[in-house]
Formats: structure tokens, C-alpha cells, sequence
């Protein structure tokens, strides 16, 4: 039997699955997922996990239930492209004829002195447990630092400001305004939004080190009780270690059908792979299905036609009555963005989209 092995069951790599499964698989073929968690989780939706808004259970998905499909649980240590086959830390290795790459992101931390070590993550499902503890067991009043103006920090810091309005919250960036890759207009209506609840927002903060209760910076420091880093990702450091071609984010470089050049037997999706748009939930899910879609090509032994992968918009919440966002050309605020958000979780629950 050849073995096609998807390496990460989050929305890259269940993506994949599904697609696999909606066309013809060869009879020759076997389908083996592999994950260190028993259910895909909901990485969109960790801030409020870390925030103590949703419950650990309400972010867990059941992976696909297909006949044949084998699902095997394990913690990765590394790859062998050469050899072709996945080594874990516990266990014999897994050889495979196919491979996709869907490990996703971890946190980057620019080299800032202490950042690892005194700060919280959002990360990964385990990481969130423990930001939860640390943010609910805060006493009243504790200062709370969320490091990064962007998407997550937003996230977080409304999230939180909802879970506990006791807190004093910061959200603590480098630029000029918070999130920096939505327009102006966007990033106005968020900035009014923690105004009006009492969080403050720090721009032009150049942090050179965290250290226990503090964050160092240019100009001085900030007390901290609690600080959470959202303040970018990278790509797994499985992935960082594999002798392969990058892009400057760390990210691996493909070919059109998002495999490596030098191992065509290798699929990379996800954070993990150097495409045209920012990582996302829904650019991993996009590019999972083609890569279905492609590895039914190459078994029929044709040239595989894509269409180019359209993504729909990105949304952003403030607690659970108001949200952000950009569809399209559009730029939306208010309880609609919201609601929609709400709906594309509900959607990913039930596996449509």
C-alpha cells in the first residue's frame, strides 16, 4: 500500500482530508492523518479560550469520520525527506509515498531577551490552558499587557476586558495605530472601542526585553502582572529545520501545486508554506482542498487545473456584541461583522464551508 500521510489535523490539514475523501481514492492508496491532539481545535477562536469566555470543550472539533481513513496520535520530533518517513518522540517512525505539511505556526519572538520565558502564549491548545490560568487567576486589578496591536492582540485584550472588567489592560505595540493591516477607517473604530471600555493602547514601543514583572523598553518600562505575546508567528520549528528553500519569514518555498521543488512528494499548506497572502484559517483551508483536489490529479496521472484560491474576507470580534472587518472591498463595524463571525464559527463546528 502507498501512504499518503497528512502531518497537522487543524484547518489545513482536515481540509485536505475532506478533500481527498469527496473524490476517488485508489484502492492502492491508504490515508493516515497524523495529530497530537485527538480533535482538530479552533485556533480562531484561542483568545476566548485564554480569556475564560469559552470553554475548552466548545473549541474541540471531532476530525473526519471516513471509512478508511487511519488517524494516528503522536508528538512529531522530525522529518526525514530523504529517507521518507516521520520520527516522534515516543514511538516506531511512520514512512510514507506522499506527504503534507500542515504543522501550522508558533510564536515569534524577534530574539527579544526573556520574551519565551515571560510571557504567555496563544499558540496552542496547551499554551492557551495555561494564559487562562494566569489571566483568571490575576487578582483585581493587576496590570495585564498584551504585546502586538494586530488581529490576535485585539482579540485578547477585548475578550478579556468582557471576561474580567477588573483588570487593568494594555495593549502594547510597536506602530503607530493597532491593527496596522486593516485601513484606517477599521483601525479607528477599534481604537474608539477600547477607549470607551477602559483599555489603553500603547503604539511606539520598541521592546527590548520582558523580565518578571516588567517589560523593557527605549524609553523606560512598563509593570506587569500578566503579559500575553501576540506579537507575530513563524512557521513550526519542525518545519525551520528542514534543509529546504524559505522565504524571508521562514516560510517553505513551492511550486505550483505547493509542493517542494527538490521532494515533489511533499505537500506543504498552511503557515508553513510561502504563498501569495497572509496566513490564515481560511488561506490553509483554500489550499487544502486544491491539494485534494491535485493528489487525485497526479493518481490519474494528469496535469492537475486549479482555479486561483479566493478568500472571502477577514473578521475580527470585540467581546461577543461587536466586531471588525473587511469583505471584499468593504469595510465593516458593528454587531453584523460579528454575527457573521459567529456563523463562520458555527460553520467550521459542522465542517461546511
Amino acid at each position: 500500500m502507498r501512504q499518503f500521510v497528512i502531518l497537522g489535523g487543524g484547518y489545513g490539514g482536515t481540509a485536505v482530508v475532506h478533500g481527498l475523501f469527496k473524490g476517488h481514492i485508489p484502492s492502492d492508496v491508504q490515508i493516515i492523518l497524523v495529530d497530537r491532539m485527538p480533535f482538530q481545535s479552533l485556533k480562531t477562536e484561542y483568545y476566548a479560550l485564554a480569556a475564560g469566555t469559552a470553554s475548552d470543550h466548545e473549541l474541540r472539533v471531532p476530525f473526519p469520520n471516513y471509512s478508511g481513513l487511519i488517524i494516528r496520535y503522536g508528538e512529531v520530533s522530525s522529518l526525514d525527506l530523504e529517507k521518507r518517513r516521520i520520527l516522534f518522540q515516543e514511538g516506531d517512525p511512520l514512512e510514507y509515498d506522499q506527504l503534507v505539511i500542515a504543522l501550522g505556526c508558533t510564536d515569534n519572538y524577534h530574539s527579544i531577551s526573556g520574551a519565551r520565558e515571560f510571557s504567555c502564549s496563544i499558540q496552542s491548545f496547551s499554551s492557551c490552558r495555561e494564559t487562562y490560568m494566569r489571566l483568571n487567576n490575576a487578582r483585581p486589578y493587576s496590570k495585564i499587557n498584551i504585546i502586538g496591536g494586530g488581529l490576535s492582540g485585539v482579540e485578547v485584550a477585548a475578550e478579556l476586558r468582557e471576561s474580567r472588567p477588573d483588570l487593568n489592560i494594555a495593549i502594547v505595540d510597536r506602530g503607530s495605530r493597532l491593527l496596522s493591516a486593516f485601513p484606517p477607517k477599521v483601525s479607528g473604530y477599534v481604537s474608539k472601542w477600547f477607549h470607551e471600555h477602559e483599555v489603553e493602547t500603547l503604539s511606539h514601543i520598541s521592546i527590548n526585553a520582558l523580565e518578571p514583572g516588567a517589560i523593557k523598553h527605549e524609553n523606560g518600562e512598563i509593570m506587569s502582572d500578566v503579559t500575553v505575546w501576540t506579537a507575530g508567528i513563524r512557521p513550526a520549528a519542525i518545519v525551520e529545520a528542514l534543509d529546504v528553500a524559505k522565504d524571508r519569514q521562514g516560510r517553505v518555498l513551492l511550486n505550483e501545486y505547493y509542493q517542494i521543488p527538490d521532494h515533489p512528494e511533499v505537500f506543504v499548506c498552511g503557515d508553513c508554506a510561502s504563498l501569495p497572502f497572509s496566513p490564515s484559517a481560511q488561506a490553509a483551508e483554500g489550499q487544502g482542498y486544491q491539494i485534494g483536489l491535485i493528489a487525485a490529479y497526479l493518481w490519474r496521472n494528469e496535469q492537475p487545473r486549479l482555479q486561483p484560491i479566493k478568500l472571502k474576507g477577514t473578521l475580527g470580534s470585540l467581546g461577543k456584541k461587536a466586531g471588525f472587518g473587511l469583505m471584499g472591498r468593504a469595510q465593516v463595524t458593528g454587531r453584523v461583522p460579528r454575527l457573521l463571525k459567529s456563523g463562520v464559527l458555527w460553520m467550521s463546528k459542522h465542517h461546511i464551508g
